[in-house]
């Protein structure tokens, strides 16, 4: 592939400003400067530079951030600012979407790709790809709540229960739940139907892919593969 088309498929602004990026001299492989915007590259495990900060070349790209409070996962967020300010602008153009959203004030895990055909295979309800979620409540958790969080709980406007696929009290105020679906307001309303209220909520894990425990907040890092997670 072309210099300009790497430049170009992987965000670094229009045709046009590819090829001034490479005139200028600010793209190397390795220590090479590369400065011929029509130069023959082969794509596949290639890493180069932009201006000294390494790119890998990904045809898709798939990332997981740990989503700070006060964000929303949103292209036109309307109270708060977008996660997609986080990420690098390369990455922004690229069109990234957040693979399911996390509210305003929940936290953790948010998987993030420009892979339609991925993004569906993660969300589609038909999947059952679970999430796991560490839950804060305001009261005390009662054994009668973890049973109505794994029977099924009736919440407004839905027609059938839902029900966690596994609950795990870890204190007396903090549990560990897993659902495979994605309501809106899912976590948050399945606590409140079973009679308590979620004081903080963070997303420990999606699929296969646990939260990194060095993953500062608001921070980011590329995965590899959807096997990863799936």
């Amino acid at each position: 592939m072309r210099l300009e088309q790497i430049l170009f498929t992987q965000g670094f602004g229009t045709r046009h400003e590819c090829r001034g990026l490479i005139a200028l001299g600010r793209v190397a492989f390795g220590s090479e400067v590369l400065c011929d915007p029509d130069v023959e590259i082969d794509e596949e495990g290639l890493i180069f530079s932009v201006d000294g900060q390494s790119w890998p070349y990904c045809e898709k790209a798939l990332i997981v951030m740990n989503k700070p409070a006060g964000y929303e996962c949103s292209q036109k967020p309307t109270h708060y600012p977008s996660v997609m300010t986080l990420l690098p602008a390369p990455l922004r153009r690229r069109g990234l979407q957040p693979v399911g959203r996390l509210d305003a004030d929940t936290t953790g895990l948010l998987l993030m790709t420009d892979d339609g055909a991925l993004l569906h295979r993660l969300t589609h309800p038909k999947r059952h790809v679970g999430k796991r979620y560490r839950v804060e409540c305001r009261h005390p958790i009662s054994e009668s709540i973890v049973e109505r969080l794994q029977q099924g709980v009736l919440l407004v406007d839905e027609k059938q229960p839902l029900k966690a696929a596994d609950v795990t009290k870890k204190s007396e105020v903090v549990l560990e739940m897993t659902i495979t679906s994605g309501k809106y307001h899912q976590v948050k309303r399945m606590i409140a139907a079973a009679g308590n209220r979620v004081e903080a909520l963070e997303r420990i894990s999606f699929g296969k892919l646990c939260l990194p425990i060095d993953l500062e907040r608001g921070k980011w890092r590329w995965l590899s593969s959807p096997s990863e997670v799936i």
